[in-house]
C-alpha cells in the first residue's frame, strides 16, 4: 500500500528540473522569488544553480557556484532558467531548454558530471532542436528524447520529435509516422518499455488542457492508435509523472481552464489502457503543479512547485499550516513510498501519535528526527488521544519493533495508557 511518509521544507522554486543520481536528487535552476539585493537585470547573467538532496540524510547542499578567471559564468554553464529538462546517461547529466532570464529560450545543451561536480565541454552535430521551454525529456539506453514544447518568443507550440544520440553527441529530427499527438507543453513523457507515453498539457493557441494517452513507438517510430479509456483524470498539465512496475502514474497538475489545481494520483496500466485513481495513506500534498518528481528505488521525491490563488485551502491541510494562503512559490518537500517496509510503518506510528522515543536506538532517533526537523507544526501542539483501536495498534507495533530489533518495546503501550 503506498504511503505518504515524510514533508519536509526545501529549496522555494517552481519549475525546475530534477534527476536522481543514486540515493540523491540533483535540481537546477527554476523559477524562484528575487532576491531583493540583487538588481533584476543581474539574474540573466547568473549561472545557474544546483541543488542535492540526499534521501538517506534527508538534508539539502547547495553546490558552489563555478569560477574561473573572474568570469562570473562561463561558457559551459548554464544561466540561470527556468522550464528546461534534465536526465541522467551513464553518469552524466544532460540539460537541454528552457526559458531564460534574457526573455528568450534555449537550445542549447549543457553536460554536467556527478561524480566530478563540473561542467563539461562537448561538440555537438545533426540538426539542433528549436529554442524552446515546457518540452518534455526521457532516456531509453543512451539516447534522449525530446518532444514538444512552447517558445515563448514565437508563440509557437511543437509536437515534432528530436533525439540526441549520446555516444555520437548527434541530434536528429525523428520523421514519425501515424496521427501525431498534439501540439502541447508542460506534458509529459514516460519511457516504459520502447515506448514513450505522452500525457496532459496545454496549447496556448486553441486553450485546451489534455487528458489522453499518445503512445509513441521508439523501434518502429510510429504513433500507435489506441482506443479511448472509459475513466480518464481531468485534463492537466505542469503534472508530475513516473513509471513503476510497468505502470504509469501522474501527481497533481493544474487546468487552467477549470481554474483549479490538482493532488490526486492515477495510475495507467498499458496492458489495459486503462485508468485507476489511487489513494495513498498518510498525509497527501496539497493541490500543486510546476514541481519536481525523481524516483530513488521504491521512493517519490516530490518538491518545489505552485499553489495557484484561486485554489481553496482547508485550515487542516498538512503542509498549509501557518502559511499565507496567497503563498505561491513552494518548498515543501514530499515522500511517497510505494512499498514501505513494517520498519517505515512504526516510525510513522511513533511520528504520528507522539511516543516516548528516549528508549530507542540511536539510528532510529536520528531518523525519526531527520524525518521531522524542519517541517512547519502548527502554533498550538497536537494533543493525540488514543482509543482502544488505537492502543491496539500500538501493540502491533511494539510488537514489530521488538521483532526487529529484539528488544521490548513496552514503552509504547505504557505511552499510550498515560496519555489516554
Amino acid at each position: 500500500m503506498l504511503h505518504w511518509t515524510v514533508h519536509l521544507k526545501g529549496p522555494n522554486r517552481h519549475l525546475h528540473a530534477a534527476v536522481a543520481v543514486g540515493g540523491k536528487v540533483y535540481s537546477f535552476g527554476g523559477f524562484c522569488a528575487w532576491d531583493s539585493n540583487i538588481p533584476k537585470c543581474m539574474y540573466a547573467m547568473a549561472q545557474i544553480d544546483v541543488q542535492v538532496f540526499n534521501t538517506v540524510s534527508l538534508c539539502w547542499i547547495k553546490l558552489p557556484l563555478v569560477t574561473a578567471g573572474g568570469v562570473q559564468r562561463p561558457l559551459e554553464v548554464p544561466s540561470m532558467r527556468d522550464g528546461h529538462t534534465v536526465v541522467l546517461i551513464e553518469g552524466v547529466i544532460y540539460i537541454w531548454g528552457g526559458f531564460m532570464y534574457t526573455r528568450e529560450c534555449c537550445n542549447v545543451l549543457y553536460l554536467f558530471d556527478v561524480n566530478t561536480h563540473r561542467w563539461l565541454n562537448s561538440k555537438i552535430s545533426g540538426t539542433v532542436p528549436e529554442a524552446r521551454c515546457g518540452h518534455s525529456a526521457c532516456v531509453l539506453g543512451k539516447v534522449m528524447y525530446i518532444f514538444g514544447g512552447f517558445n515563448k518568443l514565437t508563440k509557437h507550440t511543437y509536437n515534432d520529435i528530436h533525439k540526441l544520440n549520446t555516444t555520437t553527441m548527434t541530434w536528429s529530427i525523428i520523421n514519425a509516422r501515424g496521427t501525431p499527438a498534439p501540439v502541447s507543453e508542460c506534458h509529459s513523457a514516460t519511457i516504459i518499455g520502447t515506448k514513450m507515453f505522452v500525457f496532459g498539457g496545454t496549447a496556448h493557441q486553441i486553450h485546451i488542457n489534455y487528458n489522453n494517452i499518445r503512445v509513441f513507438d521508439t523501434e518502429t517510430n510510429f504513433w500507435l492508435n489506441m482506443s479511448s479509456a472509459q475513466l480518464l483524470p481531468e485534463g492537466r498539465a505542469c503534472h508530475s509523472a513516473f513509471a513503476y512496475n510497468g505502470e504509469l502514474y501522474i501527481f497533481g497538475g493544474s487546468n487552467f481552464l477549470l481554474d483549479r489545481s490538482f493532488n490526486d494520483l492515477w495510475k495507467f496500466s498499458p496492458e489495459t489502457f486503462s485508468w485507476k485513481k489511487v489513494e495513498p495513506r498518510g498525509k497527501s500534498p496539497c493541490w500543486m503543479c510546476r514541481m519536481c518528481c525523481c524516483m530513488v528505488g521504491d521512493l517519490i521525491i516530490l518538491f518545489g512547485g505552485y499553489r495557484y490563488r484561486y485554489t481553496p485551502v482547508p485550515l487542516d491541510i498538512e503542509g498549509l499550516e501557518g502559511e499565507d494562503e496567497n503563498e505561491a512559490e513552494m518548498s515543501d518537500l514530499y515522500i511517497l513510498d510505494l512499498s514501505p517496509s513494517l520498519k517505515t510503518l512504526c516510525k510513522l506510528a511513533v511520528i504520528q501519535y507522539g511516543l516516548e522515543q528516549s528508549v530507542l536506538p540511536h539510528d532510529i532517533r536520528w531518523e525519526l528526527a531527520a524525518m521531522t526537523t524542519n517541517r512547519k507544526r502548527k502554533k498550538s501542539p497536537r494533543v493525540w488521544v488514543c482509543s482502544p483501536p488505537v492502543l491496539a495498534a500500538h501493540a502491533a507495533v511494539s510488537l514489530t519493533l521488538s521483532m526487529t530489533y529484539g528488544r521490548s518495546m513496552s514503552w509504547i503501550t505504557d505511552s499510550t495508557k498515560d496519555a489516554s
